[in-house]
């Protein structure tokens, strides 16, 4: 298990630059082209996320925002970002696909009590008939 975990971990960035050796070669942009831009894209999402980090983490602490949402979004960005710089296109299109998937979209968490009665300031009578039986 060890050996095909090693093998795994070694190999991907062996095919990765492979990939993205074939690909420059078809699209006709140099490689260094591919490896740069990619590397640039991750500096700068890396350094928006530091700066976004702190904004959020100072918002979730007064309240305005929940704290695991923000989290999970900043680890997401931080991740696509260290996949941006690692050379290769394949590590690249993860990344992409790591920006695009909707984690944490929906509504916010809003807590409530269960089971607590909620009632109205204007209640309206209710309108009924009345028998009594003896």
């Amino acid at each position: 298990m060890r050996f095909i975990l090693l093998v795994i971990v070694l190999g991907f960035p062996v095919i990765d630059f492979y990939a993205t050796v074939r690909f420059a070669r078809w699209t006709g942009v140099p490689v260094w082209g591919w490896l740069a831009m990619s590397f640039i894209a991750g500096a700068y999402l890396l350094r928006n996320e530091r700066i976004a980090f702190r904004a959020n983490t100072i918002a979730a602490m007064h309240g305005e925002q929940p704290l695991l949402r923000g989290l999970v979004d900043s680890g997401r960005k931080v991740l696509a970002g260290m996949l941006f710089m690692l050379p290769g296109i394949l590590s690249d299109l993860i990344a992409l696909v790591l920006l695009a998937l909707p984690i944490n979209v929906g509504r916010e968490f809003a807590p409530h009590t269960v089971g607590a009665p909620r009632y109205h300031r204007h209640r309206e009578p209710l309108d009924g008939e009345y028998n009594r039986v003896d």
